[in-house]
C-alpha cells in the first residue's frame, strides 16, 4: 500500500452557502474539489447518515457516483446508531442510505460511533449480526465500527466482536496521542493487537490543531517556513503502519490542494519532527480552554438543544486572544440567536455523547463566567 492511497476525502465538514444551515452544501464547489482529488488518483469518501443532516449522502451521489464508473471509487458509509429502536430499523436505515448515495453497496460500512449509551442501541438491535450478514451478501465489502472512547471499553468491545470486523475509524492525531482522556495511542495499539486496519478520523482535531494561538504558529513557520501545519499532522497519523486511510474534512480548495501536496510528495516523519510535535502537543494543550473537536453529538442529546460546540470554540478562541474583547458581543449574539448557555440544567446527559470526554456543564459554567467578567467591547 503507498502512502497516496491514504488519503480519505471526509464529507463530514462539506463547503455550505449558509454557515448556519448544514444541508445548505455548496454544490458547485464541492463538485470541483472532487473532480480534482480524483484527477489526482485519490478514490475514497467517507460519510455517514448523519452529515449535513443526510446531505452528504446525496451531495456525494451528485458530485461523484452519477459522474464516475462506480468501480473508480470506494465509499464508506455509517449506521446512525443513536437512531435505532429494533431491528427493522437496521434495514430502514441501510436502504435510505443507499438510495441517498445512489449505489448497491458499500465499500467500506461502520457502525457509528461505539460509546457507552449507543452500544446498547445497537445490542438490542442486533446491529453486529446485522451488518456481519451485509459483508456475507455483498451489501458492504468490509466492515468495521468507528470508536471515540478510551482503552478499556474498545477493549471488552473488541474481545467481544472484534473477530468479526475488519476495520476501526479511530480519532487519532498528534494532540490526542499521549492524551489520558482520549488514550489515542493505546487505542491505536489495540487495534494493531486485533489485527484491525485503522482508518483515521479528526487528524486536525476538528480544526483545533491548525488554528493554534500565534505563538504556537510561529513555532510551526520556524520549524519548517514550506510546510502548513496541517500537512506536519497528517504526516504523523499516514505514518503509521497499521494506519490504512486517513481522513480530511475540507471545506475549501486550498485545504484539498495542500493535502494533495502532502500525499503526492510524501515522507515518513522522522525523529526530529515527532519530538517536535510531542512538544507542540504540550504547548497547545497547556493552551486550551476546552479541547472540543465540535462534532456535535452533544447537541443531538441536551434536551434544551444549547449550541455547545460554538460556545466552547468561541471559549477557546478568546481565552487565546485576552487582548480582544469581541468575543464577548459575539458570546451574547449565539445566545440571541439560538439557546443561551445559562439554560443548561446540569442533567449531564452530554457527557455519555461527548467524544472528548470533557465535563461539558461545567466547562459551560466556566465559559459563562469568563464571558460575563470579561469587558465590554464598546469600551
Amino acid at each position: 500500500m503507498t502512502y497516496k492511497s491514504k488519503f480519505g476525502f471526509g464529507c463530514m465538514r462539506l463547503p455550505t452557502t449558509d454557515d448556519n444551515d448544514p444541508t445548505s452544501v455548496n454544490q458547485e464547489l464541492f463538485t470541483q474539489m472532487v473532480d480534482l482529488y480524483m484527477e489526482k488518483g485519490f478514490n475514497f469518501f467517507d460519510t455517514s447518515y448523519a452529515y449535513h443532516d443526510g446531505t452528504s449522502e446525496t451531495a456525494i451521489r451528485k458530485a461523484l457516483v452519477e459522474r464516475y464508473p462506480r468501480e473508480s471509487f470506494e465509499i464508506c458509509d455509517k449506521m446512525p446508531t443513536w437512531l435505532l429502536t429494533n431491528e427493522k430499523d437496521n434495514d430502514k436505515f441501510v436502504n435510505e442510505m443507499l438510495e441517498r448515495l445512489g449505489i448497491t453497496y458499500f465499500d467500506v460500512f461502520l457502525v457509528h460511533n461505539i460509546n457507552t449509551p449507543w452500544l446498547k442501541n445497537a445490542i438490542n438491535a442486533n446491529t453486529f449480526e446485522y451488518v456481519k450478514k451485509m459483508k456475507e451478501d455483498g451489501i458492504a465489502r468490509k466492515i468495521g465500527f468507528s470508536f471515540h472512547e478510551k482503552a478499556d471499553l474498545l477493549k471488552e468491545f473488541l474481545e467481544e466482536y472484534g473477530d468479526m470486523f475488519d476495520v476501526v475509524l479511530l480519532e487519532l492525531n498528534y494532540l490526542d496521542w499521549e492524551d489520558s482522556s482520549i488514550e489515542a495511542h493505546k487505542c491505536y495499539d489495540l487495534c494493531v493487537e486485533y489485527g484491525l486496519d485503522v482508518y483515521v478520523m479528526e487528524p486536525l482535531k476538528g480544526g483545533v490543531i491548525v488554528n493554534p494561538p500565534e505563538d504556537i504558529k510561529n513555532d510551526f513557520k520556524e520549524f519548517n517556513p514550506d510546510k502548513s501545519i496541517a500537512s506536519l499532522a497528517i504526516r504523523f497519523c499516514a505514518s503509521l503502519d497499521n494506519v490504512k486511510i486517513v481522513l480530511s474534512g475540507m471545506n475549501k480548495m486550498e485545504d484539498l490542494i495542500d493535502n494533495c501536496d502532502t500525499y503526492e510528495n510524501f515522507k515518513p516523519i522522522d525523529k526530529t519532527e515527532e519530538e517536535f510535535l510531542e512538544k507542540m502537543a504540550q504547548k497547545l494543550a497547556s493552551k486550551l480552554a476546552v479541547a472540543c473537536s465540535e462534532c456535535g453529538y452533544c447537541v443531538d442529546s441536551c434536551p434544551e438543544m444549547i449550541p455547545i460546540p460554538e460556545y466552547l470554540s468561541l471559549y477557546n478562541t478568546s481565552k487565546n486572544q485576552p487582548e480582544s474583547n469581541i468575543y464577548k458581543l459575539y458570546f451574547e449574539k449565539i445566545a440571541d440567536e439560538n439557546v443561551a448557555a445559562s439554560e443548561c440544567t446540569f442533567c449531564g446527559s452530554c457527557i455519555d455523547y461527548c467524544t472528548q470526554q470533557i465535563d461539558i456543564p461545567s466547562v459551560l459554567e466556566e465559559a459563562i463566567e469568563h464571558f460575563e467578567n470579561g469587558f465590554s467591547p464598546y469600551k
